[in-house]
């Protein structure tokens, strides 16, 4: 059976057991619960009342209320967090209709909205819900100097403002050969993609002209275009500015970049960052790391199973993702970049932790989602055993106190 028919089928069987469902009382009760605020609790449970964590802790000492649904399970942790992605805007048919990740018209776009090119009722959402994902930080993708926006969704929701967290995250933004344009088109250069972007943001300082005929002060200025605006909110620190850089001499444009305009900087793919560990330690940035089974060609050349343990050992905080594949299914799956990662370096409580908290943190909800906490969003992920293992599988999901997802034992 080929991979494409198997991808079919687990999207069907996601798309039925993933129903809408209301918000209800549930508890979930684990041999293994790991919170990820803390060590692992044996045989504990998570209880959750109006779509959030109401109580976590061990099953012998934290009371379950009576009358309400109680889910069991081998292992029990946060919903699991895709800190990259291009889900929602990249569709499984891998047709025009359905790839809306990429606009070539322009070299810079920053004004693109995620949520307006979102559809939650894409079967790729419903297939990563399936697998524990319960968040995604998706909009657009690598290919062009300034591609758009992106978004934070949770992978419930009829429309894209109900799944939405954060309906504008950050501006994607790509260095390097994927971001070169042939032919004689601008930029042609990695000169020229920094030239770009330094006169678009010197561009953002400058104060709104007047308008003819106006005066400064009376409202007769002309008002700024909405790539202008974008641009404006990422100098003031409102948006960070996320630049796909894969190796060391894009990364390092990218960290001038920061230096020259103070802004907030998430650098995506890395694949060379175990070069440059001193230089983004200083930095302060944040890396989303290229998939760690990412095919190591081109751009990814110089990618490693052992980049996420070395960034770990650095003190640079990172997580995982599943980002852009142009083949059918158009994704990967966190979880299994996560389990290599823990195979080569990666201790295993960090590997988990790429793909729930750090990842929440890093694309900014880590106070909403990513732990088993009191007062966090009732996002759990259930499973037979060891996540991590191949042969496990994931048994139930439940996103704001929903049952989205719950096979029979």
């Amino acid at each position: 059976m080929s991979k494409f028919v198997h991808f079919a089928a687990a999207a069907a069987l996601a798309v039925a057991i993933s129903a809408p469902a209301t918000a209800q009382d549930v508890a979930i009760r684990g041999a293994q619960v790991h919170t990820m605020a803390g060590p692992a609790i044996e045989n504990g449970v998570v209880v959750i009342r109006g779509g959030k964590i109401a109580a976590v802790g061990p099953a012998a000492t934290t009371p379950v209320p009576e009358g309400i649904d109680v889910i069991e399970a081998a292992v029990v942790t946060p919903g699991l967090v895709d800190a990259r992605s291009v889900v929602g805007l990249s569709g499984f048919l891998n047709q025009p209709d359905d790839q809306d990740q990429l606009e070539e018209s322009a070299p810079m776009q920053p004004q693109l909205r995620a949520i307006d090119a979102y559809n939650p009722d894409e079967r790729l959402v419903a297939w990563l819900r399936g697998l524990g994902i319960t968040t995604i930080h998706t909009g657009h993708g690598p290919g062009a100097l300034v591609s758009g926006q992106t978004m934070v969704a949770k992978t419930v929701g009829h429309t894209a403002d109900e799944a939405a967290i954060v309906p504008a995250a950050m501006v994607a933004a790509n260095l390097g050969e994927w971001a070169l344009a042939n032919g004689g088109k601008s930029p042609g250069t990695r000169a020229k993609q920094i030239a770009l972007l330094r006169a678009a943001l010197l561009a953002a300082k400058t104060p709104d002209t007047p308008a003819k005929g106006g005066k400064d002060g009376d409202n007769g200025t002309k008002p700024a275009g909405l790539d202008t605006q974008v641009l404006r909110d990422v100098l003031a620190k409102k948006l960070p500015l996320m630049v796909t850089a894969h190796h060391a001499q894009d990364i390092m444009s990218a960290l001038r970049l920061k230096e020259e305009f103070g802004i907030d900087l998430v650098i995506d793919g890395a694949s060379e960052a175990y070069l440059l560990l001193d230089q983004l330690r200083e930095a302060n940035v944040r890396v989303i790391l290229h998939p760690t089974m990412a095919r190591q060609y081109g751009e990814l050349q110089n990618a490693s199973f052992t980049t996420a343990g070395v960034l770990r050992a650095a003190g640079i905080p990172f997580a995982l993702q599943s980002g852009f594949e142009g083949y059918v299914p158009k994704t990967r799956v966190v979880l299994w970049e996560a389990a290599i990662a823990a195979a080569n370096g990666l201790a295993w409580q960090d590997a988990l932790a790429s793909v729930t908290i750090d990842a929440a943190r890093i694309i900014g909800v880590g106070q909403r989602v990513g732990s088993l906490e009191v007062g966090k969003d009732g996002d759990v992920a259930m499973f037979d055993g060891d996540p991590f293992e191949y042969t496990s599988h994931v048994t139930g999901v439940v996103i704001d106190g929903k049952v989205v997802s719950r096979t029979p034992q």
